[in-house]
């Protein structure tokens, strides 16, 4: 007899007399099946989620990838409007958040590709047949949480009308950087959506919540809001502050508020392998529910299972890290394989690992992203002003006064040696480029010091840390300025529409990181004043104490650097087919610190069961959505979209699973930029961007032996 019967007989055998028979084997099949009371067959719906809402939208009026807009609403540099700013429908800040996010990661500007090489209307053949490119179909949002409110991870499914259940496929879309659950509509969404898969998605438990502290209010599942006491559980996030402690801190720090990513206390990032794994999870029971045939009992057949159904895990940056965790915790063959761009993935150290460009040799698993943005954030602002960086695009965003004092505050510190400001920005850069970034980033550390470097570094020290909003880490808090950049009141149309224009790492809609330690006052902290030079230096004094965080001995240092050690990885991915494609001139997640050592790692750990492929770009970044850009002229005629690159991935990893075809080798792709006037370059044609090779040339192939990985020049 087997085990799992003998369990269950004996399990039941106090209640046998008092039975019929029939109703004893009901109990005795559902219990051998593991789900007490239901039919081994029944769809179950999994212990993690709440209550599920589902919308059916018409494909016409609205749909799941452009809420109504198309191609030409999404491609509008007009937000949708909104009828009462003030007091948006869920509807009308569902519609904002797709076109923030959208237009967030995506190049939409004509010149781009937009339309004619990716975009709504470009079918799966890469056919401009689709006309705006609305989808029909059911999307299904709820809360997984572990029953006490504090995570409440948001999931989404989508499936699309034209769902093919003989052929059926899952693709997973965790979000983006820090985004809401939409964050990864445009990426991984899209391509799911447009060839009849359902897409499972997550906020990874790091999305916009947003408490603000003076209202006492938060948002909920649909981005409405709602008094923090009366949503309860169903806060989307609400900080972990008694109401004394909420008065107390507001009376010493008016107008603070409390971030998600940055205050949940949870290190969100340790469990965004699991959220990936949920989502999916989920997505088995929606389409099961939603197609399966129904039982005698009512209950739904679980007619989708894994061994039936085609799943992707994919996405770009921190989603891509999460379907990397994903795969490599996935247990239950969920996941038959994995089709990323930039991940933002973190390696548990070893030596082992070599990676050789050229003449730079670099040892070990790459760099923990709190250590190379904590680095970022000293040595940026001074780099911009070397004679290597000169023409960047954005320039301007790093005032060359306020850089030169940056400079200056770095010597004094004792953090660089050189005594002229020339000498010591090439010294900043110079640290840089010795740490890892690669010389075709020297022209964009000034944009990305600009928009992103201080933003994410502060809030992953919270994070990390598991910080509370009161800590006020480094000084440092969030709040909305006024026109004088002190800390304000919350304007009420942003707060009603936060949701819909938030991503999740502020600056942020009107929310801003504030200096409190400035000299003279808390102040916006990019114009603040630092209190140990009397200078405005881009705040040197925070970007000290960020930067002791990983390298001091601090309490909290070691809180920072426990939080680090939960999120590290393996790149065991258990023979599981992927393939990963990284920008080089990548700025913020740079390939020398994440994709190149996961690649030698994999190959190591796994040796010749390994089924990953490195796809390096040329000429392509981390933020597509720069390119077109009018505030950063220079990004169109010198970089390409990746986006175009992460299509193909998923097209070569569809390929492998529903047809057998060999995924490609590993390789370089040399693209051609569009050159031409910055801020006006010509249209980007196919030229520019070749295919991903099934045969490249020796110059081009990326090796892995004895240990080295060989990534050409």
């Amino acid at each position: 007899m087997p085990d799992r019967i003998r369990t269950a007989l004996a399990a039941l055998a106090p209640a046998r007399p008092a039975m019929a028979p029939a109703a004893f084997v009901v109990l005795l099949l559902a219990a051998c099946n593991g789900v007490p009371g239901s039919r081994p067959d029944g769809n179950a719906k999994p212990s993690f989620l709440g209550a599920v809402s589902t919308t059916r939208y018409d494909g016409a009026s609205d749909d799941l990838l452009t809420a109504g807009l198309g191609k030409s609403g999404l491609q509008s540099a007009t937000a949708p409007a909104v009828a009462v700013p003030g007091a948006p429908t869920a509807a009308e800040l569902r519609r904002l958040a797709i076109w923030n996010n959208y237009r967030a990661l995506i190049d939409v500007a004509p010149a781009s590709g937009f339309g004619t090489l990716y975009g709504p209307n470009v079918d799966a053949s890469g056919a401009s047949t689709l006309g705006e490119g609305r989808i029909a179909g059911t999307e299904h949002l709820a809360l997984a949480d572990d029953g006490s409110g504090n995570r409440n991870v948001t999931m989404m499914v989508q499936v699309p009308a034209a769902f093919n259940a003989a052929a059926p496929c899952i693709v997973t879309a965790a979000s983006s950087g820090s985004r809401g659950v939409y964050g990864a509509i445009g990426t991984a969404g899209e391509w799911g959506l447009k060839h009849g898969c359902a897409v499972a998605y997550t906020d990874k438990g790091s999305g916009t919540g947003l408490h603000d502290l003076a209202s006492d209010t938060v948002d909920l599942i649909d981005g409405l809001r709602a008094d923090a006491t009366l949503a309860g559980k169903a806060s989307n996030f609400t900080a972990r502050l008694t109401t004394s402690e909420r008065t107390a801190f507001l009376a010493a720090n008016p107008f603070r508020v409390a971030v998600k990513h940055a205050h949940s206390q949870q290190n969100p990032e340790k469990d965004w392998g699991n959220d990936t794994l949920d989502a999916i999870r989920f997505a088995f029971y929606v389409l099961n529910e939603q197609l399966g045939a129904r039982n005698a009992d009512g209950s739904a057949a679980r007619r989708f299972k894994p061994d039936n159904t085609l799943v992707i895990a994919s996405s770009v940056s921190n989603g891509a890290g999460a379907a990397l965790a994903a795969a490599e915790q996935d247990t239950e063959g969920l996941i038959d394989g994995v089709a990323v761009a930039e991940p933002q993935i973190q390696l548990v150290d070893n030596p082992d690992v070599v990676v050789r460009r050229g003449a730079q040799t670099l040892a070990g698993t790459g760099r923990t992203l709190y250590d190379f943005f904590s680095l970022a954030n000293l040595y940026q602002p001074c780099a911009t002003l070397s004679p290597r960086a000169a023409g960047s695009p954005g320039a301007a965003l790093v005032p060359a006064a306020t850089a030169t004092n940056r400079c200056a505050a770095l010597q004094s510190g004792g953090l660089l040696r050189a005594t002229t400001t020339a000498a010591q920005a090439d010294e900043s850069l110079d640290l840089l480029l010795a740490a890892g970034w690669q010389p075709e980033s020297n022209v964009l550390h000034a944009s990305h010091y600009a928009l992103a470097v201080p933003p994410v570094l502060m809030s992953y020290a919270n994070a990390y840390g598991r910080f509370s909003v009161n800590d006020r880490v480094c000084g440092l808090s969030y709040a909305p300025v006024g026109a004088d950049g002190k800390p304000a009141a919350f304007p009420a149309v942003g707060l009603a529409q936060y949701f819909g224009t938030a991503n999740g790492v502020p600056p942020s809609g009107a929310v801003t990181i504030v200096n409190d330690n400035a000299a003279g006052g808390p102040m916006r902290d990019a114009i603040s004043v630092s209190a140990s030079t009397g200078k405005a230096d881009f705040d040197i004094d925070a970007a000290r104490c960020l930067r002791e965080l990983w390298t001091g001995s601090s309490a909290e240092a070691m809180r920072v650097r426990n939080g680090v050690g939960q999120v590290l990885h393996t790149a065991n991915l258990h023979g599981k087919p992927a393939i990963i494609v990284h920008g080089r001139t990548d700025t913020l997640v740079p390939v020398a610190f994440t994709s190149r050592p996961y690649f030698g790692l994999n190959r190591l750990t796994e040796g010749s069961a390994s089924g990953l492929t490195y796809i390096e770009v040329t000429n392509a970044q981390h933020f597509d959505a720069f390119i077109d850009n009018p505030a950063v002229p220079g990004y169109d005629s010198r970089l390409v979209p990746l986006h175009y690159y992460l299509l193909q991935a998923l097209d070569r990893m569809y390929a492998r699973l529903a047809g057998n075809t060999p995924l490609p080798p590993s390789q370089v792709v040399r693209t051609t930029p569009r050159g031409g006037t910055p801020g006006s370059a010509p249209p980007l044609t196919a030229a520019n961007v070749p295919p991903i090779s099934n045969a490249p040339a020796a110059g081009d192939a990326i090796t892995f032996a004895a240990g080295v990985v060989t990534i050409p020049d």
